[in-house]
C-alpha cells in the first residue's frame, strides 16, 4: 500500500515556516519521500501498518493550512501516469574518444 500525504502550508511568516519545516521533516523522519513540492509518498506493508503512519501525520499538523492523506494499493500506485512538460536541454556529450591536435 501506498499513502500519499499532500498539504498546503502557509508560509507568511516566521512562525508560519517553522511550522512547514517542523512538518516537513516529520514526514522525512517517518520514512516519506517527496514526489513533488507538497507530495510526500511512502510505502506501507499493509492497511494497519498505513493507520500507523496516518495517526503520526496527525499528531505533527499545523494549526494552519490543509493536509490531505491518501492511502492507495500497490496496482492503484502502479497505474499513476507521470508527464512531463518541455525537456530541458541536455548538457553537450563530451566526444567519446581523445583528439590530438
Amino acid at each position: 500500500m501506498w499513502l500519499l500525504t499532500m498539504f498546503d502550508l502557509p508560509t507568511d511568516t516566521k512562525r508560519a515556516r517553522k511550522a512547514y519545516a517542523q512538518f516537513r521533516k516529520g514526514l522525512l523522519n517517518d520514512g516519506f519521500t517527496m514526489m513533488q513540492f507538497s507530495v510526500y509518498a511512502r510505502s506501507c506493508a499493509s492497511e494497519e501498518n498505513a493507520q500507523v503512519h496516518i495517526q503520526r501525520v496527525e499528531r505533527i499538523i499545523p494549526d494552519d493550512g490543509e493536509v490531505r492523506i491518501l492511502l492507495l494499493t500497490d496496482k492503484q500506485f502502479e497505474r499513476m501516469r507521470i508527464f512531463w512538460g518541455k525537456m530541458r536541454v541536455l548538457a553537450e556529450v563530451p566526444p567519446s574518444q581523445l583528439e590530438l591536435f
